[in-house]
């Protein structure tokens, strides 16, 4: 069976009649429910088999897409699935590993820096703890979050263009900086959800509230959202 048109999973939404009650419900929760049974698929796509492939997988998302990721990981992993193999690389075959994704030549040395960085001070081990992460070379805020909301299970909320881009223009967000707009949602969210909420809003900016031309026409969250166009 094929899945529903968006437009046809947003009407059987509304045939549902859902009521909130709004002294328990306040407008992000209103909103990640409708978004959870528009998305109930929304997840990570990359494709990883343990928390060290995540971790890297992460690092090269930045400034590229996940199927570039996927593409290139099918071929680094099979090399390097461990910090020791990743280690034992040179730069320049991690670059030539790696070519297929954005800023390459950096990434290249910040996952030889961070491999030998996870051998010498985590015992090989990827750390569970989001001050620890930050330390690691190419790991940042959006990343950190991520690993500890996917690979460990553990509250995380990572912001990207998209969940940026949909927080502020439905109000769930004042700025426009990912820190900021971070900071802003995880005090709005409970720490449960922080992981579903950054899948979801990663969908509906993929899919609906888009950079260019955002179809508010069929968007669950318009009746919430400042920058609707009509």
């Amino acid at each position: 069976m094929s899945p529903l048109s968006l437009p046809v999973k947003i009407a059987y939404i509304k045939n549902m009649n859902i009521i909130y009650d709004e002294d328990k419900k306040n407008k992000v929760t209103r909103m990640l429910d409708h978004l959870s049974l528009l998305y109930p698929e929304a997840g990570t796509r990359l494709i990883f088999h343990n928390t060290f492939e995540l971790l890297v997988a992460v690092v090269l998302s930045a400034q590229s897409t996940d199927e570039q990721v996927n593409r290139v990981t099918a071929n680094l992993f099979r090399v390097a699935d461990t910090p020791v193999k990743m280690a034992g690389l040179a730069i320049a075959e991690l670059e030539e590993l790696i070519r297929g994704v954005g800023i390459y030549k950096n990434k290249a040395r910040h996952l030889h820096e961070l491999a030998i960085m996870l051998q010498e001070h985590y015992g090989g081990e990827v750390p569970n703890s989001f001050e620890e992460l930050l330390k690691l070379p190419g790991v940042g805020r959006k990343s950190a979050n991520v690993v500890m909301s996917v690979g460990f299970h553990l509250p995380g909320l990572g912001v990207d263009t998209h969940v940026q881009r949909v927080s502020y223009r439905t109000g769930l967000a004042s700025g426009k900086r990912n820190e900021t707009t971070e900071m802003e949602l995880k005090k709005q969210i409970p720490p449960e959800r922080w992981g579903e909420a950054h899948h979801l809003l990663i969908y509906h900016g993929r899919y609906v509230c888009k950079a260019r031309k955002p179809a508010c026409a069929n968007c669950e969250l318009a009746d919430d959202c400042l920058k609707r166009i009509d």
